[in-house]
């Protein structure tokens, strides 16, 4: 039954050899890698006015310069980032860059920032996605956390079905999204100048006496959250078709055009309308209902930013595993990402993100406003980075123009190690967590690669001088009565050894007659061996047994224990019966010199 739901739910397998088929298109890869960057202007603009609010709404023109000041940074952002993209043909972004340049920690640092980034990408769409439906329905605001894990878990599942099909479903939307901003951007901007704009907006360049720099900072890093994605070309390219680089390059800069028209387009109509945030309804929905009131058209645009926002995980769903797979590469992360599903993606990068991003959800109770701050300066730390290591590269190897490459890449650094710096400062109460979390991701991280490194050692022989040994054999069979399930042990340990044993533990003179008895009268061959419990435990007594034969055989014999065990037809049938030859081989496994294996009998019934 498992495996056909699985089947149901993601597909036939694919062979190896159709991995060039899961390559995407550049129309693809723009709606998968971009999703989580242009789903931003449905919280971005609202990030900006939330604070902006706090002086009044006086103060809310400020937010029309604060959005060119982010455009700007995005410009920045996407020239650098088309830089690295043609350095580093082969992906990993801020990881890989600041591993070949800057060294292990910054590396670590950087692969760490973004693969928490990653999470949080998919707890932040799947709370803002929520938000947008509760906005339209406010019946629905108390169920907030099972609609964005329900989401998150329709997400894993068409990712866990591959690339390529996930993106040919998800683009459609995307590009839905992507049209109904440009339709209400368009058709507000005719609203208002033909006068059907119904609230006034604040009075533009009137100084604000309580408005103050810090204020203005804080804005401005709560509206560069619109920027968080920007990277995930550069992390993702070996998802691109030939030329993949190219590709790439093209693809982010289409993505950093429409971001740009659509933020400032949303950050219009916003100050234009005197929209203020408000808890129950997002920015995107009061503009939406002031331009069009609350028909088709507003659900519609409702509709869509609710989809897209929870689509923007698919941007994490994209980088994530990959960049997961770079850090199990270099052993830092377990072995287990870089094994490609049956849909030939890194299915338990999949299934671990969503995981992590789900119980997020349910500790920040599906609040978007208490994880985009940590969200955004969790990308930023590796925008840094990553512009330093580019800088670094551009001054050893000076290629061809390398100066102006050198001052591009410096103007990235400097404006977004600002924007780190203007967080820490106006957000530490919100973001404080992170300098305690990213330590440890780094940490973590050295600790596998060191278990990787000390069992390489461990295991490493010798070629010419180390060659196997040939020992006896002295098999121990723990027996509980005269079984089938015995008798199947004993017939393949004779297959074994001629040394065999067979030991009983008891807890009673009664219980001991009565096997010493039928063990008599079946006389398999097999010496049995009873030893007494006064405790009613069976690993006591064994364990020392154990230790008397090893001290005896340790230069002789291997020693192997056999453990009979049979198996029920169904499942829940093995909960009708104690499941003693676990806890024996459970307990067994950790001694140093002994082999332990169990020996199955099928039950058919």
């Amino acid at each position: 039954m498992p495996g056909k739901l699985k089947r149901l739910l993601i597909g036939r397998p694919m062979k190896s050899t159709e991995i060039e088929g899961e390559k995407l298109s550049k129309l693809k890869a723009l709606a998968i890698l971009s999703s989580d960057a242009l789903s931003s202007v449905a919280y971005g603009t609202e990030q900006i006015l939330i604070v902006l609010m706090a002086a009044g709404f006086a103060a809310l023109w400020y937010s029309i310069p604060i959005s060119i000041a982010v455009l700007g940074l995005l410009t920045i952002l996407i020239v650098s980032y088309r830089q690295t993209i043609f350095a580093y043909p082969s992906g990993g972004g801020a990881y890989i860059v600041a591993k070949d340049n800057l060294g292990l920690s910054p590396s670590l640092l950087a692969g760490g920032s973004l693969l928490v980034d990653y999470i949080l990408t998919v707890a932040v769409s799947a709370s803002a996605g929520t938000d947008a439906i509760t906005s339209a329905f406010p019946v629905l605001h108390d169920h907030r956390v099972l609609i964005a894990v329900f989401m998150i878990l329709i997400l894993t599942i068409m990712n866990l079905r591959g690339v390529t099909e996930s993106a040919s479903i998800l683009a459609v939307p995307i590009y839905l999204f992507v049209v109904a901003i440009y339709v209400l951007i368009i058709c507000g901007v005719i609203n208002y100048f033909t006068g059907g704009a119904h609230a006034a907006a604040p009075e533009f360049g009137k100084t604000i006496s309580n408005v103050s720099l810090f204020l203005l900072l804080k804005a401005f890093s709560s509206g560069c959250s619109a920027l968080t994605g920007v990277e995930a070309m550069s992390n993702a390219i070996p998802n691109f078709r030939q030329p993949s680089d190219k590709n790439a390059a093209a693809t982010l800069m289409m993505m950093g055009i429409l971001l740009a028209g659509m933020f400032i387009g949303i950050s219009l109509l916003a100050y234009w309308y005197g929209i203020k945030p408000a808890a129950e309804e997002t920015v995107v929905s009061q503009i939406a209902e002031s331009t069009f009131g609350r028909g088709t058209l507003y659900y519609i645009i409702q509709g869509v930013t609710a989809v897209i926002l929870i689509l923007a995980a698919n941007t994490a769903y994209s980088a994530f595993p990959l960049l997961a797979f770079m850090l199990a590469k270099d052993k830092f992360m377990p072995h287990a990402f870089m094994v490609r599903g049956d849909r030939l993606g890194f299915s338990n990068g999949i299934i671990f993100l969503s995981i992590l991003s789900a119980v997020l959800v349910m500790v920040f109770q599906g609040n978007t406003e208490n994880l985009i701050p940590l969200y955004a300066v969790g990308v930023f730390i590796p925008f840094t980075l990553s512009q330093l290591g580019m800088m670094i590269r551009w001054i050893k190897l000076k290629p061809a123009g390398w100066m102006l490459k050198l001052f591009i890449n410096t103007v990235g650094m400097l404006t977004t190690l600002s924007i780190t710096l203007i967080f820490i400062f106006t957000k530490f109460s919100q973001i404080w967590v992170i300098f305690i979390f990213l330590p440890l991701v780094v940490y973590m991280f050295m600790r596998i690669q060191q278990h990787y490194s000390n069992t390489a050692d461990q295991l490493r022989i010798d070629l010419f001088n180390e060659k196997p040994i040939a020992k006896g054999n002295t098999v121990i069979i723990p027996v509980a009565g005269v079984t089938r399930v015995v008798l199947n042990t004993v017939s393949y340990a004779k297959t074994l050894s001629d040394n065999v044993v067979a030991v009983y533990v008891g807890f009673d003179d009664e219980s001991v007659r009565k096997i010493e008895q039928r063990w008599n009268e079946w006389n398999p061959g097999v010496r049995l061996i009873i030893l007494k419990s006064r405790y009613r435990s069976i690993l006591g007594p064994l364990r020392k047994f154990i230790d008397t034969v090893e001290w005896k055989k340790a230069e002789s014999d291997h020693i192997t224990i056999l453990i009979p065990q049979f198996i029920t037809k169904h499942w829940w049938q093995n909960l009708l019966h104690n499941q003693s030859s676990l806890m024996i081989r459970a307990y067994l496994i950790n001694r140093k010199d002994v082999v332990v294996a169990t020996v199955p009998y099928h039950m058919d019934r």
